[in-house]
């Protein structure tokens, strides 16, 4: 799931105006560019949090309060952040394939969620992909 995540998006949103990229579907709500921008923030926290995992024994994750981190949105471009993200991804996957099998049993605790290991850190990556996917998703096809 994670490695197809840049693809499903860049197709999704390729063929999407900026009226539709930047559209909110309601006020206070997040439109298909700060989804993006979310997405490419939160590759570069996963990033962070893989590599703290695999360096440091029993890490705490650091947490972030994700609607400080939208401040800027609306000074980005939504190809900006999917051209972030992307790279970031791809980057943070071949991490993970260059991982011996015992790496994703090393044992991490997150402040908000508790103990897990990181191989629950990999699988949160695609939930949260499929959370955002399905809600991109509905946003592109709201055209009018």
């Amino acid at each position: 799931m994670i490695e197809s995540t840049p693809g499903i998006l860049a197709g999704i949103v390729g063929s999407l105006d900026s009226d539709i990229l930047n559209r909110e579907p309601a006020p206070g709500k997040w439109s298909i560019r700060d989804i993006l921008c979310h997405l490419a923030d939160t590759e570069i926290a996963f990033g962070f949090r893989l590599r703290q995992s695999l360096a440091e024994p029993h890490h705490v994750i650091q947490p972030f309060d994700q609607e400080r981190w939208a401040a800027p949105y609306p000074n980005l471009t939504a190809h900006d952040a999917l051209d972030a993200f992307s790279a970031s991804r791809k980057w943070n996957v071949r991490l993970i394939r260059s991982l011996a099998k015992d790496a994703f049993s090393r044992e991490l605790v997150h402040p908000e969620r508790g103990s897990m290991t990181f191989q629950t850190l990999v699988e949160t990556m695609g939930g949260h992909d499929l959370n955002h996917l399905s809600q991109i998703e509905r946003l592109a096809a709201t055209r009018s």
